[in-house]
């Protein structure tokens, strides 16, 4: 065997070794599945993980911006005409949000911490001074009281003298701080002397700048990776007691902050909001891509906050059958110390249309509206988000104030809408891709196996060919070395037969014979 023979079997031995690893390997999933199993040991929520110290600081800036809802036609509204609003804001402010007091708990397979927040206001980003600029709203203290009192006929009565002689009204106009931040209400001051847990001031932010919305324990995902963030308790308490069946009453999913890696496009996202006072889940919309990271957007369908007749699932978040609402709200009472306060998206998006049509002024548009989750399929970070909730005023007749009666039929007032927004910035951007490029490597390290053998697998086929065509070019020139032993000057030519025959055509036939040497 020569040696271009022993190189061409070479060859052609480490080609099919290279395919067969490669391919077996692909067909196995091998590394990728390595590469999977470490991302689920490090992404863990124990002292020094990965994401720990971002999960305890998120390094992205979180902006938060009020929108609020301007009554222009008020003494109108109270002989009974359609309420007409305008939009004013927004009114940014720079969330700072840490996690505090956070401990290991359970022998270390659970973490307890406190989501505290701060808000910083950014005129740059705002279209007005909150101290200065007036917005003429609904006057929810006063709503709030009416309806904590309706039913009580002697009750009510001496709370409408109070309300007509402090000049409490249904309405009121009140600066952008105030309505924010909080302001001392005459109604529950004068409350508050006769009923000492009542708080005379009024916000709707009031007592959550600098605070917590109380403890929470999450799982540190080191059992099981699913588990990753998701909420064990809230206050000590597995569990609701707000609404009126245990489904709806359940704990369930992440608080916005984390979310497992290794996010499948036909899995829920569950998250519990405090503010709502249940658990909520999003669907996969599509995909979509934030500073060049690949993400999945995520967003709330539309049975979120359907009627019980479009989705039986949410006849607990009735809080009697009297009131039931329709889809697109969520009645919150329960939880706000039973203040008539409604919940929805802003501009009743995705409610029924009868919400919108109730007041002038508002228009639903989903790039707008919407609220969505961008996360990264493989690590599960959040690359971007926008929450969008609305506060709205249930307001009607109430039994026990006769002034209520101008209002013949329930309206959804909307005050005040917020978008808390993020977006991952440039540094943790760059981190996300180095370890996206590591796990794309690696999870197709045998795909390049497979390519270094079909490339093996070219260069034997070239091999093959040259040395056809060598031995091909080596027996033409055998061949031709036979034929060449006769010379010309060795032939000789004679007459076919003794005499020469003439064609008249073609001439005389001519024979050649081999030349006879005369000596032999």
């Amino acid at each position: 065997m020569t040696r271009r023979s022993c190189a061409i079997y070479a060859v052609g031995v480490i080609c099919s070794t290279l395919l067969i690893v490669g391919i077996g390997l692909v067909v196995a999933q091998v590394f990728r599945t390595v590469m999977h199993n470490r991302l689920k040991k490090e992404i863990v929520l124990v002292e020094g993980s990965r994401v720990f110290e971002s999960w305890k600081r998120p390094p992205p800036p979180v902006y938060m911006e009020f929108f609020f809802f301007n009554i222009t036609n008020v003494e109108a509204v109270l002989t009974g005409a359609k309420p007409q609003v305008t939009q004013v804001g927004p009114y940014t402010y720079r969330e700072y949000r840490y996690k505090d007091n956070v401990s290991m708990v359970e022998n270390g397979t659970k973490v307890s911490a406190y989501n505290t927040k701060s808000f910083v206001f950014l005129r740059d980003k705002s279209v007005g001074d909150p101290t200065e600029d007036n917005i003429t709203t609904v006057n929810i203290p006063a709503w709030a009281v009416m309806n904590k009192l309706k039913g009580n006929f002697w009750k009510a009565s001496m709370v409408s003298v109070w309300m007509n002689s402090i000049g409490a009204g249904f309405f009121t106009t009140r600066s952008v701080n105030e309505l924010l931040w909080g302001y001392e209400d005459p109604l529950l001051a004068r409350l508050s002397v006769i009923s000492p847990d009542v708080d005379k001031i009024f916000g709707l932010m009031v007592n959550k700048n600098g605070t917590n919305d109380g403890e929470f324990v999450f799982h540190t995902g080191e059992e099981n990776y699913l588990d990753y963030g998701r909420v064990v308790t809230w206050k000590g308490q597995s569990a609701l007691t707000f609404w009126t069946t245990n489904q709806s009453n359940i704990i369930n999913g992440s608080d916005g902050s984390a979310f497992h890696p290794l996010i499948d496009k036909n899995e829920r996202i569950y998250i519990f909001t405090p503010d709502l006072c249940r658990t909520i889940y999003m669907e996969f919309e599509k995909d979509v891509e934030v500073r060049g990271i690949p993400a999945y957007r995520f967003t709330p369908p539309r049975s979120v906050l359907a009627s019980k007749e479009e989705n039986p699932d949410n006849e607990g978040f009735c809080v009697s059958p009297q009131e039931c609402l329709g889809t697109g709200l969520l009645k919150v009472s329960p939880c706000r110390k039973g203040a008539p306060v409604v919940a929805s998206f802003p501009h009743f998006y995705l409610a029924d249309e009868k919400y919108v049509a109730a007041v002038e002024g508002l228009s639903p548009e989903r790039v707008h509206h919407q609220t969505f989750l961008d996360l990264n399929p493989t690590t599960g970070v959040i690359v971007r988000a926008n929450k969008r909730a609305q506060v709205n005023i249930l307001i009607g007749r109430v039994g026990g104030f006769p002034k209520t009666r101008v209002f013949t039929n329930e309206t959804i007032m909307p005050v005040m809408f917020l978008n808390e927004s993020v977006e991952i910035d440039e540094a943790s951007a760059g981190r996300v891709h180095k370890l996206l490029l590591i796990v794309t490597v690696v999870s197709n390290f045998p795909l390049i196996i497979v390519a270094l053998g079909a490339i093996m697998l070219a260069v034997f086929i070239i091999l093959l060919y040259r040395a056809h065509r060598e031995k091909n070019g080596a027996n033409v020139l055998f061949t031709k070395a036979i034929y060449a032993t006769h010379s010309e000057d060795e032939t000789s030519y004679s007459p076919v037969s003794g005499k020469e025959k003439e064609d008249p055509q073609n001439g005389t036939y001519i024979g050649m014979t081999e030349k006879v040497d005369g000596q032999a």
